[in-house]
């Protein structure tokens, strides 16, 4: 078998090294028929790829950055032959998931943590459940519900089309070598009903606008895209951290009447 791969700091890798963490984050993943295939990103040395390729009624597929990690896993699980991919989450074409749903998994390297999520967004309608660790105040952020102090651009972004759960915090010491910070778990769940009914594009634009000067009330941060009359404009007073991702929806909505009619 290869020797074991040694964590490189320039690509941000805390490797688990506990089987126990492993089994807590690969029970997170809720087994259903919403998906068919398995995605691992940043297997590393292989702890969580162990217990996930157990699901034998699931396609599993793993995909690193890292050709050492892939060399190291190649070997070491021989019956995962072509299963295991070389090449870059953020920009793979992923093709060889072909056209279904899949879940996604991993201990995510926390300096491409929330563009990993970004990428999920993308392609939300194909990945109906997501099961990641990022670095704790990131994972708390995501599941921040309105007024808190950690809700931001993603925590909206992300609510919009997933239930998000914070389920565990993990210690510093389970990993090779120990991160400076706590790390959290988090379960992102589809939404019954998630496409927006407004346009993703203006959603966005709204969001990251108003997000972008959050101490400042919605009045001011969104002074370049509001029209002249704003009688009609809701929640002008309230700061942008207290909108849930509802109150984004119709102000957004509103945002697009008021334009079209313009």
């Amino acid at each position: 078998m290869s020797t074991p791969v040694r964590p490189l700091k320039a690509l941000g890798q805390h490797f688990l090294n506990s089987p126990e963490t492993a089994a807590r984050i690969a029970g997170s993943l809720v087994l259903d028929d919403s998906f068919d295939t398995i995605l691992e990103i940043g297997p590393g040395t292989g702890v969580l790829t162990s217990l996930l390729k157990l699901h034998t009624d699931k396609n599993f597929y793993c995909i690193d950055v890292d050709q050492r990690s892939v060399e190291y896993l190649q070997d070491a699980y021989p019956d995962l032959k072509g299963r295991i991919i070389a090449g870059d989450f953020l920009n793979h074409s992923l093709e060889f998931l072909g056209t279904g749903k899949f879940a996604v998994i991993g201990n995510f390297p926390y300096n491409i943590s929330s563009q990993i999520l970004f990428r999920v967004l993308e392609m939300y309608k194909r990945v109906p459940k997501v099961v990641g660790m990022f670095q704790k105040e990131v994972a708390e952020r995501i599941a921040s519900p309105a007024g808190s102090r950690d809700y931001g651009i993603l925590s909206v972004l992300l609510q919009a089309h997933y239930d998000i759960e914070y389920l565990f915090t993990v210690p510093p010491e389970v990993f090779i070598p120990p991160p400076k910070v706590q790390s959290g778990v988090i379960r992102m769940t589809l939404k019954e009903n998630p496409e927006l009914p407004c346009d993703p594009v203006v959603f966005k634009q709204v969001i990251k606008t108003a997000f972008n000067q959050r101490r400042k009330t919605m009045r001011n941060s969104l002074k370049s895209i509001l029209p002249l009359d704003t009688s009609e404009v809701p929640f002008l007073q309230m700061r942008p951290e207290q909108l849930d991702y509802t109150q984004f929806i119709l102000l957004t909505q509103i945002l697009q009447r008021l334009r079209e009619h313009s």
